[in-house]
């Protein structure tokens, strides 16, 4: 019987324009300078298409084939033909780093960063979220109650330090 395998996570969450892309550009060289190897998922509720018609992997895909793995020098790609996996799917599918930064999935995500900015207008998730959010970013600390722990937003290294210290370990069996 094998042993399961644990994946160290922390999400990122917040309003559309809130930052929390631009947040994880820049947690990305802060954790990788304290030796922290870490790698990325970011869910959408758009429907993209990495493919472009014409192209042989396109072409692949519309005749049926399952999955389409395509190889480039520097990078390769799996795509899937296939309902939206689980989260403790998809990070098994991934190699093992030290740290994954999930940016989406916040209903599956058990800890988790709210990116909050008071001036896009849009309503904060902590105040209907609370069970998995475990700190509010954001640049206007009085907006938040004080129940949470409130990180300034520009202040990426206490940030870092912050998840490294709070990230939660996800179980894939």
């Amino acid at each position: 019987m094998s042993t399961p395998r644990h994946q160290a996570v922390m999400g990122l969450t917040g309003r559309s324009g809130s930052g929390k892309t631009h947040l994880m550009a820049r947690l990305l060289p802060v954790l990788r300078e304290r030796g922290v190897s870490a790698s990325t998922i970011k869910r959408t509720h758009h429907h993209i298409d990495i493919d472009k018609p014409g192209k042989d992997s396109f072409i692949h895909r519309q005749a049926g084939a399952s999955e389409v793995m395509l190889v480039t020098p520097d990078r390769w790609v799996l795509q899937h033909s296939q309902p939206e996996p689980s989260l403790p799917d998809i990070l098994r599918r991934m190699a093992h780093v030290d740290l994954v930064l999930i940016e989406g999935f916040h209903a599956s995500v058990p800890a988790t960063i709210e990116i909050y900015r008071a001036d896009i207008g849009k309503e904060p998730l902590f105040k209907s979220q609370t069970n998995r959010i475990l700190a509010v970013a954001t640049t206007t600390p009085a907006a938040v109650p004080a129940s949470f722990p409130t990180l300034d937003l520009d202040d990426t290294d206490a940030i870092a330090s912050f998840i490294l210290k709070n990230a939660c370990s996800i179980q894939l069996t």
